[in-house]
């Protein structure tokens, strides 16, 4: 049975390829070191396995839960040669994969009778925030939607100048206030601008400041209230936006934006530029929170809606 599923293109394809690349060589080839020069599968190689994954940013539980599984297949199937570790070790990491929640989406679209969809995006500063969401306004007007941001991250200084670009770059309208503004006031007027408007998306930016997680529930608080006066279940995602080149970091943010609010989606960014994209298995696995979106490169399609199964496709591929 392919793994690919029919609806994902060959161009798609082929930017996954491009943008997993450092990932996919610096896993095989610790994959490849962890069984040099074996003929079985035993413990020596099982322990150089679970290094070869915790180093590349699978994370400590995703990589005991992996090995305890084909330690299993192991003792059932008694003599299983290293040949057969690759195809066993993308099973495993597919079940992980497929085990944890999925957005439902292969494409970008918005749930029926959602009008407007409105999105909440938060996460820290630096992580990728604001051009993911140009990304996100570019893709979903590519899709025939059209999009409503709002610049409700008032604190830093160029996170509205940021906005106000990307906006202009995916040619779709912005509600900004100047810099120090209250928060809730402009994702109050975006989503009731969005509502008059009838757009069919809304994407509002949020401040990312971990320091104070009090402060930040606070504020994150008032804005979904805020947003609740105009569409009553409204926000209809927090999307949480975490970069992928920090391996294990991104895990802490993920547990701390978490802890701070109700987290619905995860967006993960510049898997481009670092080995580390084994981080997506281990975030999967630990937050049960749908992995929606991952950002492979610099151009506005390289932000793409996550597809499991081409993902891990894509990560055991060896290059002709």
């Amino acid at each position: 049975m392919s793994f690919f599923n029919k609806l994902f293109s060959r161009e798609k394809k082929e930017s996954l390829d491009q943008g997993l690349q450092k990932t996919k060589e610096s896993f095989l080839s610790k994959i490849g070191r962890a069984i040099a020069g074996k003929s079985t599968v035993d413990t020596e190689v099982l322990d150089n396995l679970e290094e070869a994954l915790v180093s590349a940013d699978v994370g400590v539980d995703t990589t005991v839960k992996i090995i305890d599984r084909i330690e299993q297949r192991v003792a059932k199937d008694k003599y299983l040669g290293t040949s057969e570790l690759n195809r066993l070790l993308k099973e495993e990491i597919a079940a992980i994969l497929v085990d944890a929640p999925d957005s439902g989406f292969r494409e970008f679209d918005v749930p029926a009778g959602k009008k407007p969809y409105v999105i909440m995006v938060v996460g820290v500063n630096g992580v990728g925030k604001t051009t993911t969401i140009g990304k996100l306004a570019h893709n979903f007007k590519k899709a025939g939607k059209s999009v409503l941001l709002g610049a409700a991250d008032t604190f830093r200084a160029a996170a509205v100048d940021q906005l106000t670009i990307w906006s202009e770059r995916a040619d779709v309208p912005i509600v900004k206030q100047q810099m120090g503004s209250d928060p809730g006031a402009v994702a109050f007027d975006t989503v009731q601008s969005g509502a008059a408007r009838d757009v069919d998306v809304i994407i509002v930016d949020t401040a990312g400041r971990l320091h104070n997680k009090a402060h930040l529930m606070d504020e994150l608080g008032k804005i979904k209230r805020v947003m609740k006066k105009v569409i009553p279940d409204a926000p209809h995602e927090v999307l949480l936006v975490l970069d992928g080149s920090t391996g294990q970091n991104a895990v802490e943010q993920a547990r701390q934006f978490t802890a701070a609010t109700e987290v619905t989606a995860l967006a993960i960014t510049k898997l481009d530029g670092t080995a580390k994209g084994g981080v997506v298995l281990a975030i999967a696995n630990q937050f049960k929170i749908p992995v929606k979106y991952i950002g492979i490169g610099e151009k506005m399609e390289d932000l793409q809606v996550f597809d499991k199964e081409a993902f891990v496709e894509t990560l055991f591929s060896v290059n002709d």
